[in-house]
C-alpha cells in the first residue's frame, strides 16, 4: 500500500536551516505528484509546495516562497524540503502527501498522507 515517511524535523534558531525528506512506497513513485503541507498549533492545514510528475515543476505558496525548495529524487523514491531562514511562524507540524492526480495533491484531498515531522523554530 502506499507509504509516506517524514523525516528531517527538529528544533532550529530562527534564521537557521532544516532538510525535510519524505521516502515513499508502495506505488510507482514518479507516476505521482507530491506536496508538502504544514499544521501549526490552532490553525488550519496549509499547503505550501507541491511537485508534479512529470517535469518536477514546482509550485510555492506565499508564505515560503524564496525560502524553501522543494526536490524529488525518483531514483530513491524521495522528495525534500530545504527550509532557509526559518522563522518561528514556520513552526508547524509538516506533512507529505502524495496521488497520481495532481490536483488532489494541490487541493489537499489525497489520502496518501505521511505521519508529520515536528518543525520548531525558536531562540
Amino acid at each position: 500500500q502506499v507509504q509516506l515517511v517524514e523525516s528531517g524535523g527538529g528544533l532550529v534558531q530562527p534564521g537557521g536551516s532544516l532538510r525535510l525528506s519524505c521516502v515513499a512506497s508502495g506505488f510507482t513513485f514518479d507516476d505521482y505528484a507530491v506536496g508538502w503541507f504544514r499544521q501549526a498549533p490552532g490553525k488550519e492545514r496549509e499547503g505550501i509546495s507541491c511537485i508534479s510528475k512529470s517535469d518536477g515543476g514546482t509550485y510555492y505558496s506565499g508564505s515560503i516562497k524564496g525560502r524553501f525548495t522543494m526536490s524529488r529524487d525518483n531514483a530513491k523514491n524521495t522528495v525534500y524540503l530545504q527550509m532557509n531562514s526559518l522563522k518561528p511562524e514556520d513552526t508547524a507540524v509538516y506533512y507529505c502527501a502524495a496521488d497520481h492526480q495532481t490536483r488532489t495533491v494541490v487541493f489537499g484531498t489525497t489520502p496518501y498522507w505521511g505521519q508529520g515531522t515536528q518543525v520548531t523554530v525558536s531562540s
